[in-house]
């Protein structure tokens, strides 16, 4: 059964950066991302951490899954 990867805010940010996402702002260690589709603003919020924990990393996984194909972020967050 796959598990979740340990990753750090960095490695999700420059994912979510290859996505079309940018950072829009940032306060404290929570970093906002969006990008525009289809005259739609989509906004995440990811914790800039050393190592994001896994049960918070899986809250970002299901906000990011209303934007990003969901085969695509399993990809990336879990293991094989």
């Amino acid at each position: 059964m796959p598990k979740l990867r340990q990753l750090s805010g960095k490695e999700v940010i420059s994912f979510f950066e290859q996505k079309g996402f940018i950072v829009c702002r940032q306060k404290g260690s929570h970093v906002n991302m969006s990008r525009i589709v289809s005259e739609r603003k989509q906004v995440l919020t990811i914790l800039n951490h050393k190592e994001i924990n896994r049960g918070t990393l899986h809250e970002i996984f299901k906000q990011a899954s209303h934007f990003v194909l969901e085969s695509e972020l399993r990809e990336y967050f879990y293991t094989e």
